[in-house]
């Protein structure tokens, strides 16, 4: 509320900012002292993210075609194994016309646990049209 001073005009009473200043500070001394117990522990060490199925899989895709040049057609199994990954990538190593005469090829690509390639082979080739039934 306004207070009048001897000649009768009105003056301001001052806020009371210093309260808001006074929680601040306390703020910012209640923040030191967390910092300086945090020095006196040792880190804590938190568990290793570990990546994901689909990232897995879609890494293990980008660096099969890195090192072979050869387009996949996609991921057709994923298996989660003690060291990280094996995927199985289909790949298109010889492309004809008509597309169904393609030579395609099945490649495991093992990763470790944050994707990394770690190894890959051909397990087999087959043209696209080949449905299998054969196989005994």
């Amino acid at each position: 509320m306004p207070t009048r001073d001897q000649s009768g005009t009105k003056k301001a009473t001052p806020r009371k900012s210093a309260t808001r200043q006074d929680s601040q500070q306390d703020s910012q001394q209640d923040s030191q002292r967390d910092d300086e117990r945090r020095q006196g522990s040792a880190p804590r060490a938190s568990a290793p993210k570990r990546a994901g199925a689909s990232r897995v899989a879609a890494e293990a895709q980008r660096q099969l075609l890195e090192l072979t040049g050869r387009p996949s057609e996609g991921v057709i199994g994923l298996e989660r194994t003690d060291d990280g990954w094996t995927v199985q990538v289909e790949v298109v190593e010889v492309r004809r016309i008509p597309e169904t005469t393609d030579v395609l090829a099945l490649y495991d690509v093992e990763v470790d646990e944050d994707g990394d390639l770690l190894g890959y082979r051909r397990v087999s080739r087959y043209t696209r049209g080949d449905t299998g039934e054969n196989e005994r």
